[in-house]
């Protein structure tokens, strides 16, 4: 599945992922392959992608909202720290 990851400044990441973790408005959440569509708040907290076996990225972000449709992820958000 496709995740682009936008801020203010810039499109951050734009690529192909096996699983997406949020920190939900509501609580933590994870988005895989084939999932049913979905738009959510989310807040202040760390969000991780895997992007293969062996590469993953986790970051802070201060809250924005994400979008998922057909297997295409959008986060807009704010970046607070990223780490590797």
């Amino acid at each position: 599945m496709k995740l682009e990851i936008i801020t203010p400044e810039c499109v951050y990441f734009s690529g192909e992922v096996h699983l997406v973790s949020f920190p939900g408005a509501s609580g933590r959440f994870e988005i895989m392959e084939n999932h049913a569509p979905l738009i959510s708040l989310l807040k202040k907290g760390t969000l991780k992608y895997v992007i293969d076996d062996k590469n993953s990225q986790q970051m802070d972000v201060d809250g924005g909202f994400v979008e998922l449709k057909n297997n295409q992820i959008v986060v807009c958000t704010e970046l607070l720290n990223v780490a590797g």
